[in-house]
Formats: structure tokens, sequence, C-alpha cells
């Protein structure tokens, strides 16, 4: 038995028809800060340059046909949702969603490390009530709401910190029902470690996002995790330090080959700033914006053998159905 499907989701200016998203990237920033670290080294910093460099990019990505962007910025990658309604106020005609949660490769934050199971065996998971709050209340004391939820597990592995927020925020999903993204590390094949204790606490295979799934060529691996339902982000086009190009295109190409167009999303993981790069590194990765997947990507995919409907369900159908499925209820 299920409820009715979602016809909205919230957005940074409101809810929003989900039938409105149109072509949706499912993996990017607007900023990736390292807020306190930022805050004592970031002489250069401009906010109010900032703020207008990144309206004139969004806006040029809205002008190529972009008409939503999914952002999983959370605590621990600079989240200010203040800062990104400003931004979203001035192009009014394009919409950002935003998320919830913690993003650690070991251990919690210092904030969470003694609350909770963290100062005793035992006690609730404070962090459950943060995420919940910010789905339906509103996100650092505004009434913007949360619409998916984000953690991640990278090549450390499942270590306790990380195992903490996994099912922290499988909790939340359980108590709200909006989706979950975990940045993935393929290579390590943490998508299997992600399956299982997600599976443990009951969450679907199908309300979860495994972001980078599109780093690795394994195809039966991700073959694998599709076909158990999970969706794929084939998310970091551009950046071609971790991946070339032409791997990534051919991953896709293959996954679209045997049948699984309908168990991903597209995306490249860009920002209009983020601090975690030397600037004059960027020169090594001219096509990591947010207009390389309509100029560099679609054309390729389509050489390869990909059809123009199955580009369409990664950009505009996937997501529209990640963020309302149909929900089971007792």
């Amino acid at each position: 038995m299920t409820q009715p499907a979602r016809t909205t989701v919230e957005s940074v200016l409101g809810p929003v028809p989900l039938d409105s998203l149109g072509t949706t990237l499912m993996h990017e920033h607007v900023f990736v800060l390292t807020a306190d670290s930022q805050n004592q080294w970031a002489r250069d910093w401009d906010e109010d340059a900032r703020v207008a460099d990144a309206v004139r990019r969004l806006t040029e990505l809205r002008d190529s046909g972009v008409r939503t962007i999914a952002d999983p910025t959370v605590d621990g990658l600079g989240r200010d949702v203040a800062r990104i309604r400003r931004i979203n106020e001035q192009i009014p005609d394009f919409t950002i969603l935003v998320a919830t949660g913690v993003y650690t490769y070991a251990d919690v934050p210092g904030y969470w490390s003694a609350r909770g199971p963290g100062a005793m065996e035992g006690l609730p998971e404070p962090m459950v009530d943060a995420f919940v709050a910010d789905i339906t209340q509103g996100i650092q004391g505004t009434d913007v709401k949360a619409s998916f939820l984000k953690c991640a597990i990278d090549h450390h592995g499942l270590t306790k910190g990380v195992e903490r927020v996994l099912r922290a925020v499988g909790d939340a999903h359980l108590a709200t029902d909006v989706p979950v993204m975990v940045h993935t590390h393929p290579g390590s094949q943490t998508g299997t470690e992600v399956a299982r204790v997600l599976g443990e606490v009951g969450v679907a295979p199908e309300r979860v996002l495994l972001a980078h799934s599109g780093d690795s060529t394994d195809a039966d691996h991700l073959s694998g995790l599709a076909e158990q339902g999970f969706i794929l982000g084939m998310d970091r086009f551009g950046l071609d330090i971790t991946s070339p190009f032409e791997e990534r295109v051919g991953i896709v190409a293959e996954l679209c080959r045997r049948g699984f167009a309908g168990s991903m999303v597209l995306s490249q993981d860009a920002s209009c700033h983020i601090d975690w790069v030397q600037p004059d590194l960027f020169a090594f990765l001219p096509n990591w914006n947010y207009l390389h997947i309509g100029k560099d990507v679609i054309p390729a995919l389509l050489e390869s053998g990909v059809t123009k409907e199955q580009i369409e369900q990664m950009l505009v159908d996937v997501p529209r159905q990640w963020f309302g499925a149909q929900r089971p209820v007792a």
C-alpha cells in the first residue's frame, strides 16, 4: 500500500511543482567552503562580488536550458542558506533544491562528538531531530526547507563516525520520506556498505542516490547496484583528474546499453567557488563548470549511441521521480 506520490518539492524559494523542475542537474554546489578556515584565512573573500558572480553563472546555466540544480551542501561543506536565497531571489525562475545532513569521511564534527550516543551509549541521536527540523521547519533560522538528505563515505570506509551519520540520515528519511544522497567512493565499492547499513535501517534503495558512481568504469558493480534499485550519480563530468572524459561518457553509454538509463542522473559537481582547490589549479580543469553537460557531454553521449529519450530520462524523469516517489505506508 502506498500514499499518493508527492506533487511538489521544497526549494529555496518555497514549494514548487515537481512537473516544473525540467532539466535538472542533480549534484551541483553554489559554494563549497571550509567555514572555520574560511573565516580565519580567506582575506580575499568579497561577499557582494561572490554573490554577483554566482548570479551571473547560474543565470548563464538557466539560459542554457537547465531549470533546476540540487545543491548537496551540508554541515562540513560550508552551507549558508541565507546566502543561497539571496542569490536565488535574483533568478526567481531558476530552482535550487538544498539538503540537510553531515559531510564527513571519518569522525563526526566536534559539535556532535560528545552529544547523544557520542556522550553515552544508549542516548538518542540528536542529529536525527536536527535533520528533521531542517526538513519540516527550516534551515539556519530561515523558512527554507531541505528537500533531501546528504552524507558521505569515502575510501576511508565505514568508520564509526561515518556509520553514525549514515544511520542518522536513514532515520531522518524514515521520519520525513525525503530522499537520501550519499557521496561514495566506487573504486572501494563503498556503495555496498551504504546498501547494507541503510538496508538495516529500513531505507528502500529507490530512495537512495549513490553520488560519484561515474568515477568508476566497473559496469558490473554499478549494474548490480542499479538492479537493487539505487540511483547512480554520474555527476563529476569535467573533473577529469579523477576520471577522463572518455571513460565517464563510456560508462554512462554502457549502462544505457544495459537498460539502466532510468537509474542514472547526470551532473558535474561544479560550483561557483570552492576553497578546497588552489585557484591556479583550475587551469588544469577547463571543463569543470556548469555548462559542460550541455556543451560537451550530451553530444558525446549521442555519438556513443545513447538516445535523446535516455538523456531526458537522466536529466528530467529520474530527478522528478526521485523527489516525488510514492511512499509505502503500514
